[in-house]
């Protein structure tokens, strides 16, 4: 009788094929490396890695969302809206080799709509657990406009080399926030 992989172990051959990615990455671009050469490093078969995925840019892509996922928790660590982001761009710049890598290949931009729908979720719970409830009508749509840039910055930032301390996008973050938005967050003691 043939039993299936648990998933902690599926999800742990996923980990070590990303692994193996990252490493085959520092040597030369993405575009360049195999599926083969992925496999002889992370010391799996073909067939491994294609039940898992259909080809590297799946594994990558999911390796990306693993990585915002974890950089959105991350994020949550800190008391303030500052705090949370100085985690966040932490998070980020520590694994940035990936994040690079995937900003660069996202051309239908599905990584970037994905990590402004995490973003907003992530304000939309913090001011709910505040509030009970989040003014969708009030503050929707500054959220999202908000959102869709702070995005846009983190990739300009990660794209160019995280030159800028976390602390610094953090600040930029807070300073970019529009006034009624920042209003509400001092008033609900989650800014600064």
């Amino acid at each position: 009788m043939v039993r299936a992989l648990s998933k902690e172990k599926a999800k742990d051959v996923r980990y070590r094929l990303a692994d193996a990615l990252e490493e085959c990455m520092k040597a030369e671009p993405l575009d360049k490396v195999t599926v083969k050469q992925i496999t002889d490093r992370c010391g799996v078969s073909r067939q491994t890695f294609y039940r898992n995925f259909d080809d590297k840019y799946g594994l990558l892509n999911w390796y990306f969302d693993e990585l915002l996922k974890k950089a959105f928790q991350h994020m949550g660590c800190g008391n303030t809206a500052y705090d949370s982001l100085v985690h966040k761009f932490t998070y980020i710049q520590d694994e940035k080799l990936f994040f690079k890598v995937a900003f660069k290949n996202d051309s239908q931009e599905n990584l970037r709509d994905h990590d402004i729908q995490m973003i907003t979720d992530f304000y939309k719970h913090l001011i709910s657990g505040k509030t009970g409830t989040f003014p969708e009508d009030q503050y929707g749509g500054l959220l999202e406009m908000y959102c869709v840039a702070s995005v846009h910055m983190t990739q300009q930032w990660v794209l160019k080399g995280c030159k800028s301390s976390p602390q610094d996008m953090a600040e930029l973050m807070i300073e970019a926030m529009p006034p009624k938005l920042s209003s509400l967050f001092s008033g609900l003691g989650i800014l600064d």
